[in-house]
């Protein structure tokens, strides 16, 4: 299954790294006021890629946090039933 794992990753590298030298043409950026961005369009992708993951996971980390404590708040009250329902009991 080791084998399997590295063989997708070889094969997702080398289609990216296709597609990167595929579209190294350079594209310009238009902002506000005239200023303008030339890079290469696989640097702006990558670029947007990034921001939009980042994006996603700090959207997700309120969610993460809100859901860690309440995971050790059970925890805790599991911990605390156990120690008061006795040692002596079994099922």
């Amino acid at each position: 299954m080791r084998y399997l794992n590295w063989f997708f990753r070889a094969v997702l590298f080398v289609a990216l790294f296709g597609f990167a030298v595929k579209n190294d043409q350079p594209i310009t950026l238009r902002y506000f006021f005239g200023y303008e961005w030339q890079s290469s369009l696989v640097i702006v992708l990558l670029i947007f890629f990034t921001i939009g993951a980042a994006v996603g996971v700090l959207a997700m980390l309120g969610y993460v946090l809100r859901h860690r404590r309440e995971i050790a708040a059970l925890k805790r009250d599991n911990r605390a039933k156990s120690k008061l329902g006795g040692s002596g009991e079994s099922q």
